[in-house]
């Protein structure tokens, strides 16, 4: 039975994100956004510690004192922060957070909102991913310009609502430059 809500749960989830995606034009990344929660490392485990109301990950931790399926994951998920910590250089010494690309902010935008819906159901407003980010973000290690964009966008959704965040992402931070078919002459 388990195995069946954390099917569901992280399926629900990976729809959230899809159609967040794909509302601001990254249709690839909500195909393929989390799909090695389904690969046993993480699947396993999250049926093992499903609990409906917050991530197996959480409840796995405070078991074993660490998540074997969150050191799996973001070690394979870009719009997880922790997947861009590295070694800094020049003036950043020690574990630093490195600027992530501008597709996969966005994406983690996206799972933060998807997260939240998922996990507080009928209880989520557009302020609630930055709440919870808020409650977090002084362990957080984020380049500085990647932590200015996911606030201005955290903020943003809880002032101005969805609609007006995702068309703002769609047409100011993921802006293409039209490539010409003809050179010009």
């Amino acid at each position: 039975m388990k195995a069946w809500k954390h099917f569901r749960t992280i399926n629900h989830h990976k729809w959230l994100v899809m159609k967040g995606c794909f509302r601001v034009g990254l249709y690839r990344q909500g195909l393929m956004h989390d799909l090695s929660k389904y690969s046993p490392t993480e699947f396993l485990v999250g049926c093992k510690y499903y609990q409906g109301n917050r991530s197996p990950n959480n409840a796995e931790r405070e078991t074993k004192g660490y998540s074997s399926a969150w050191l799996h994951h973001k070690g394979r998920n870009k719009h997880h922060l922790e997947y861009w910590l590295d070694y800094g250089i020049g003036e950043e010494k020690g574990i630093s957070g490195m600027k992530m690309p501008v597709q996969y902010v966005v994406e983690m935008f996206m799972d933060r909102i998807a997260a939240s819906k998922t996990y507080m159901k009928e209880k989520y407003t557009d302020c609630s991913p930055l709440e919870y980010y808020q409650r977090g973000a002084a362990y957080h290690i984020l380049h500085k310009e990647t932590r200015a964009l996911l606030e201005k966008l955290l903020f943003m959704l809880a002032k101005e609502g969805e609609d007006k965040t995702f068309a703002y992402i769609r047409k100011k931070v993921l802006k293409k430059k039209r490539r010409r078919i003809f050179p010009k002459l």
